[in-house]
């Protein structure tokens, strides 16, 4: 089944690791974006991945707190989630 899983972890410091499924081979590409909708990193683009369980750790280091959106398209499929970096004191 195509899936995007929960980030872990979420809040997160600095970095998450995104997990996400795929019922076959397919060309992946995972982006992050602010919650203005600009593209604040891309993880894979436009990538081949196997069938199977994928995790790819997002740094977040040197951006700012709030709410990004993580959104993984592979095969005609979409999937999002939101996410929350917070500040470290």
């Amino acid at each position: 089944v195509f899936a995007l899983d929960a980030a872990y972890p979420n809040p997160f410091t600095s970095t998450t690791t995104l997990r996400f499924s795929l019922p076959e081979a397919a060309d992946v590409t995972l982006t992050v974006y602010n919650v203005l909708g600009a593209e604040v990193a891309r993880l894979a683009a436009g990538q081949p991945h196997a069938a199977g369980r994928h995790a790819l750790t997002w740094d977040a280091s040197g951006l700012a707190s709030g709410v990004y959106v993580v959104e993984v398209r592979a095969d005609g499929q979409r999937a999002t989630q939101k996410v929350l970096l917070e500040g470290t004191t």
